[in-house]
């Protein structure tokens, strides 16, 4: 009987090596392939695009969690490490839209550009701060705090004393990340206005009645409000400038429906003329203690630069435009041609598309 010979044990060792590094290269090329299969085929998302929150305060390892838990990528930790290698572990909080076809790298780097969804909120010219403050209230994703609850509240957060807020909002469209808070956009609103009225305030003109920037926020909120055509800005401050100057009431309506506040009916009539009211510029000398309206840039210009002229009253004609006059008598000819005798279709304002 013949004895079979018994493998020598360096070869036994060679062969179990082999077959162990052999069993290491296909569980790497399957790992590596798993792992490119996880970076670069499309996520979970269908064709309208996933939006998704990342809270303030979130990291990128939760956030990518919570996308596996709801089915969205596949081997978070794979993502994650792809992360780390290619240095781009930031991440911004904020609304996300991943578009159809996404996939994981496209994830990571949206997160750590902050690629959040953006909103616009346009707060208007003419507006008052109430008005403005329910704007930002009611805008998409902007978080209601306790803070902007109220117009005195607001004031209070904006750190303006009591009563004061009327004029500081600048009217202008804002860009903002979901999550962002009423009182931030509306402080972002603020330092827009101071910013604007300091540069326009060192371009002024000479000789102004104004002893302060604040003052010429009041009259460009005049102005604002009494505008139809924007053309006739510095032509209606010119008339302001020049009625101050001689010490005559600037007698604007816009004045007494503000001091009427919400007794106002919709019907300016000659008793709420004479009703006294700290704006009622029929009734008080010179500006109203406040501004009654969000004004833009072009009218805070215009309080600053006024037409040069002769012209002390205007009157408007009907169709958004005014007729300026530089006496008492040709102003009511002006009065008796264009208010009295009102063509049917009479507006304060241009028609939409003049």
């Amino acid at each position: 009987m013949v004895k079979k010979k018994q493998a020598k044990p360096r070869k036994r060792i060679w062969r179990y090596l082999t077959g162990g590094l052999l069993l290491l290269v296909l569980a790497a090329g399957a790992g590596l392939w798993a792992a490119r299969t996880a970076l670069v085929q499309p996520l979970a998302v269908g064709e309208d695009g996933l939006r998704f929150e990342v809270a303030s305060g979130s990291n990128l390892s939760r956030a990518l969690r919570d996308l596996a838990d709801e089915g969205v990528i596949r081997w978070p930790r794979v993502v994650l490490a792809y992360a780390y290698w290619q240095e781009e572990t930031g991440i911004h909080a904020g609304e996300y839209l991943l578009p159809y076809g996404s996939n994981a790298m496209d994830l990571v780097a949206r997160l750590n550009r902050g690629d959040v969804t953006r909103y616009r909120l346009t707060l208007v010219e003419g507006w008052t701060f109430r008005q403005a403050l329910d704007q930002v209230r009611a805008g998409r994703n902007i978080v209601k705090s306790e803070a902007g609850s109220s117009v005195e509240s607001a004031t209070n957060a904006l750190g303006l004393a009591a009563d004061s807020a009327e004029g500081w909002i600048f009217p202008d469209t804002y860009i903002y990340r979901s999550g962002t808070t009423d009182i931030e956009l509306l402080r972002q609103a603020h330092e827009r206005m101071q910013q604007v009225l300091k540069q326009e305030w060192q371009a002024r003109d000479e000789n102004l009645p104004y002893d302060s920037p604040y003052e010429a926020l009041i009259m460009a909120s005049l102005i604002e409000k009494e505008t139809g055509q924007p053309s006739e800005r510095s032509e209606i401050a010119g008339v302001f400038v020049r009625r101050l100057n001689k010490g005559m009431r600037l007698q604007t309506d816009p004045t007494v429906i503000y001091g009427l506040g919400e007794d106002f009916d919709g019907n300016l009539t000659r008793v709420h003329l004479r009703q006294p009211t700290p704006y009622n510029t029929y009734v008080i000398n010179g500006l109203p203690p406040t501004p009654i309206a969000l004004p833009g840039r072009d009218s805070i210009r215009a309080a600053l630069n006024p037409k040069a002229g002769d012209s002390l009253y205007f009157v408007g004609k009907g169709d958004g435009s005014h007729h300026f006059s530089a006496t008492l008598t040709e102003h009511n000819r002006a009065v008796r041609e264009y208010q009295l005798k009102r063509r049917a279709d009479y507006r304060s304002s241009p028609a939409k598309g003049n």
